[in-house]
């Protein structure tokens, strides 16, 4: 399945659209496009129940990366790039809307971090960037989501 291109669009035939499969967030960095499951490739966010700190007070940072990726999603015209499957059957993607990365998105508001273990440090300049500018999960203080998991 590596390198297959899947457009989530509208479809036309005949002068009719056909229904754009629904798109689910289901978590900072995790889609649902109809029946199939998709992780974004190269990056880390917050559990969807993990907590973060920010100036004394406890934050639902996973809440609030689901929300951000959400918004990131709303426009429509979803494109996604399969890389590989996981060991749950997720398929792992590069994806975008409208031509932005949704993954470097998301790392660039600081709302997930460059994972290099996959990606190799290609969202390493957007996460540094996020953490210099005190971005989302930058402005207090959190742990990893790989590092919580393990909790």
């Amino acid at each position: 399945m590596k390198g297959i291109l899947v457009l989530i669009t509208a479809l036309v035939f005949s002068g009719t659209a056909a229904a754009e499969p629904r798109v689910r967030v289901i978590d900072g960095d995790g889609l649902e496009v109809g029946e199939v499951v998709i992780r974004l490739w190269g990056i880390d966010a917050p559990e969807l129940d993990q907590t973060c700190e920010l100036e004394g007070r406890t934050t639902p940072c996973g809440e609030d990366a689901r929300f951000v990726l959400d918004a990131l999603v709303a426009p429509g015209g979803l494109v996604c790039e399969t890389k590989d499957t996981d060991r749950y059957g997720r398929t792992i993607a590069q994806c975008s809307v409208g031509g932005a990365d949704l993954a470097g998105a998301l790392v660039h508001q600081g709302y997930a971090l460059d994972w290099p273990r996959y990606s190799g440090g290609h969202y390493a300049a957007q996460e540094a960037e996020a953490r210099e500018s005190g971005r989302g999960l930058w402005a207090g203080e959190f742990v990893k989501p790989w590092d919580w998991r393990k909790r």
